[in-house]
């Protein structure tokens, strides 16, 4: 099992910035990927930024040169940072890990609980 906790959502101003963090814990060998994803209410939940094992990100074509993935292996922590929000950007922010599973033969999606960002106009 992999647990992930998200924090560092709120409110802000557009064009503010918020930085969120993702702490990491469990069975966490194996852990192919970890992402942030977002749902904003009545829309489909979509992928954000992504960071695969060796370093590689993948953004978004809407959050690129905005938004920045990282992480800590030290903390076990994914963090996304993120700059000029704007009111689109208001959703609920959630950390995933893919892990796999070698009795599986494939993949697991773990999932924080998510922390609601909010920009205002």
């Amino acid at each position: 099992q992999v647990q992930l906790v998200e924090s560092g959502g709120g409110l802000v101003q557009a064009g503010g910035s918020l930085r969120l963090s993702c702490a990491v814990s469990g069975s966490i060998k194996e852990i192919e990927t970890k992402a942030w994803y977002r749902q904003a209410p009545g829309k489909q939940r979509e992928l954000v930024a992504a960071i695969i094992n060796g370093g590689d990100t993948h953004y978004a074509g809407f959050v690129k040169g905005r938004f920045t993935i990282s992480r800590d292996n030290a903390k076990n922590t994914l963090y996304l940072q993120m700059n000029s929000l704007k009111p689109e950007d208001t959703a609920v922010y959630y950390c995933n890990a893919r892990k796999y599973i070698a009795t599986m033969r494939g993949s697991l999606d773990y999932w924080g609980q998510g922390t609601q960002v909010t920009v205002s106009s």
